[in-house]
């Protein structure tokens, strides 16, 4: 049975959190790239509220998450374009830092 097809409980919660966070753009940010009318680029912007210290003076940290370009659609600065779009709007929203985690293909970035 593939991933598609059987329940998988965390795709539920990420469906609440979406539909709940959507369309409020001091919460997160979801921009695209298309081709030809199909999305071949994605990244993820949420703001994390945490405990204002010396380095995050307002407690605001904007998380950089799940930037991904389709494997034929890669090397052509989509994912750069992606993170500096989030930087932009982590700025917009007065985010003190921004934090990316990334696997070992996306750590140039």
């Amino acid at each position: 049975m593939s991933c598609r097809t059987k329940r998988v409980p965390w795709r539920d919660h990420a469906r609440a959190w979406f539909n709940q966070v959507v369309t409020d753009r001091h919460v997160a940010c979801f921009p695209v790239v298309e081709k030809d009318g199909a999305i071949v680029a994605c990244a993820v912007g949420t703001l994390e509220l945490g405990v204002p210290n010396p380095q995050c003076p307002r407690g605001r940290t904007a998380r950089r998450a799940n930037v991904i370009t389709l494997p034929e659609h890669r090397g052509q600065g989509y994912a750069t374009a992606l993170v500096a779009f989030v930087v932009a709007w982590a700025r917009s929203i007065e985010a003190d830092r921004v934090d990316l985690s990334a696997t070992p293909d996306g750590q140039r970035l």
